[in-house]
């Protein structure tokens, strides 16, 4: 039986597609992404490491292979290093003249986010909108008409792909962070529209579906293009596209294999070492984790990519008959091949769950127009109680920092902020209620007015999620920042090595962590030597060694300095000199 001939389970009426203001949605997209991008140190790991690689390719012309000093940065992929290296350059001039100089190149290497949140956000609406006008995915003509008109019908789908992607908790903090992360996200949602794209301009869809290749390559390796391989495969054996559009995948991988060589064939001639390094990274992240990790995993992507899985697993069920329509077979094959690309690599984290994003928003919107109306006022209520809570939870934890009450709550907050003395910012406080004020604005409206529009649940969820992130950024911003900064260790850091440190000498370090490298090098230009042979060793180590006196260096030893964090609880840093 023909796919058009079988019974659709989506079914609703026009007034349900009622267009959705596109200032709401361009004002709900803004404050989301400048919300806690700016006026930060970086954080450690990935925002550091991130930023330390376009540092040292701006300062430098590091440019082909990332490097953090004279570490070779063998992981990941240049491209987003060269995207920020570029905004640093470009940017930085212009910001000086505002900030000191380390401070505008770092807010101009967060400027590229802007651009791939809106790049996310642009591939995911027009590739939902693509696949949602066509006929395999319209709803069941009523018997006295007032079915939506096909356009409509897709803006709405479009609209709720929008805001399911915005609702997204995993990708929050992330997203505003300088390290490939938000790069992959947005590449992943614009080879999702180079699928959808192919059904009706192969040529067309193929160049955008290998330029998005080729970019997976150089943002996260043969992991972030796994999936989008797997994709072209499952298309080429499937009956979705047909024999013209088959033969343009292979535009699209020639494109991205063009891509990746033009890279990494200089790179390999430049340096064959850190080549190697990086083809090492790539196969030895694939393997068979044991069951206790893939749990983990399973139970980290849960909450990563919550609340669209529900919906995303609702929509295969009830779509199940269509899986071969395109609107479930693109968005399905994609999470499908994400997810395998998870199992199969030993250590999932955050840049491996973003690929599963994109596809679980487009079939959460799918499984919209095929629930009843109680699923969705249930999702309402959940929205509004979860968010709601939020944001109190919030002020409650602002209110037990700064006037010592609930006691509990006061005393668990400064175990983790030691040292941290707060400071009542009126404007910030005002700016904090009219945030508040804003959400209750909104759950009233939705309460009074009760709008048919199937948006309704969404806009409530996407929006008050941005309200809380709003809140912690207003809020929260300076003591999260001194928790995670390294700032202050590094300026000491710097002084003691100019006190201590005699011309011609040279300090090699034990025990660092990448991000703790990168902090040193993006905050003071630290870098060492692999000199075994130098006296001057900067150790990372815990308390508990110093203590105990287990540390690797005992004898003939002097301890120059010792830094910490005022934050942190157990790492320690040690400036030694070792007398033999």
């Amino acid at each position: 039986m023909s796919l058009l001939q079988q019974t659709t389970p989506a079914r609703l009426t026009e007034p349900a597609t009622r267009k959705l203001p596109r200032l709401a949605l361009l004002i709900v997209g803004v404050l989301y992404i400048f919300a806690g991008l700016f006026f930060r140190d970086p954080w450690k790991t990935d925002d550091l490491t991130g930023l330390a690689t376009m540092l040292d390719a701006y300062r430098e012309s590091a440019w082909l292979l990332p490097q953090i000093g004279n570490f070779a940065f063998a992981q990941e992929g240049p491209l987003s290093t060269w995207i920020g290296a570029i905004s640093i350059a470009i940017f930085s001039p212009l910001f000086s003249f505002f900030t000191d100089p380390l401070s505008a190149q770092i807010t101009a290497a967060r400027l590229p986010n802007i651009l791939y949140f809106f790049l996310l956000l642009w591939g995911i609406w027009h590739g939902t909108y693509l696949l949602a006008r066509r006929p395999e995915c319209q709803p069941l003509p009523l018997p006295f008409g007032g079915e939506p008109h096909p356009r409509d019908y897709g803006r709405m789908l479009a609209d709720v792909a929008f805001l399911f992607i915005i609702a997204t908790i995993g990708i929050i903090i992330p997203i505003h962070e300088t390290s490939p992360f938000p790069l992959l996200l947005a590449l992943f949602s614009i080879a999702f529209y180079g699928f959808a794209r192919m059904l009706d301009h192969p040529i067309q869809g193929s160049v955008i579906l290998g330029l998005s290749l080729g970019g997976t390559l150089l943002t996260h390796g043969f992991i972030g293009a796994a999936p989008i391989l797997f994709m072209i495969a499952c298309a080429l054996v499937s009956t979705v596209y047909t024999t013209r559009n088959k033969l343009a995948f292979l535009i699209a991988i020639f494109l991205g294999a063009g891509c990746f060589l033009a890279w990494f064939i200089p790179a390999k001639a430049s340096n064959s070492y850190w080549a190697s390094s990086w083809l090492y990274w790539n196969y030895s992240s694939f393997g068979f984790s044991s069951l206790q990790l893939f749990f983990k995993s399973l139970r980290d992507l849960l909450w990563f990519t919550w609340p669209t899985w529900p919906f995303a697993l609702i929509a295969l069920w009830n779509w199940r008959k269509w899986l071969r329509a395109p609107h479930i077979f693109i968005p399905g094959t994609m999470a499908l091949g994400s997810f395998l690309t998870i199992a199969l690599v030993k250590s999932a984290f955050e840049p491996e769950y973003a690929m599963l994003t994109v596809p679980f928003a487009v079939l959460a919107a799918m499984s919209i127009p095929t629930l009843r109306r109680d699923i969705i006022n249930t999702q309402d209520w959940f929205s509004i109680m979860i968010l709601s809570l939020s944001m109190i939870a919030v002020w409650l934890g602002w209110i037990a920092l700064h006037f010592g009450w609930p006691e509990q709550i006061n005393h668990n907050i400064t175990r983790l902020l030691t040292g941290y003395e707060p400071q009542i910012s009126p404007l910030v406080v005002i700016a904090a209620l009219a945030v508040s004020i804003l959400w209750y604005s909104m759950v009233s409206w939705r309460l009074r007015i009760n709008p048919q529009a199937l948006w309704r649940g969404l806009i409530l969820s996407a929006a008050g999620l941005t309200c809380t992130w709003l809140l912690l950024a207003l809020l929260w911003l300076p003591s999260i920042n001194y928790n995670r900064s390294y700032k202050l260790v590094s300026n000491e850091l710097a002084q003691a090595l100019e006190s201590y440190v005699k011309p011609g000498e040279c300090v090699r370090e034990q025990g660092f962590g990448m991000g703790q490298r990168a902090a040193l090098r993006v905050f003071d230009n630290i870098t060492f030597t692999y000199d075994s042979a130098c006296k001057l060793v900067l150790l990372q180590t815990t308390r508990k060694h110093l203590e105990a006196q287990t540390l690797p260096y005992t004898d003939n030893t002097r301890i120059l300095w010792q830094g910490s964090r005022k934050s942190e609880r157990d790492e320690i840093f040690l400036l030694l000199r070792l007398d033999k």
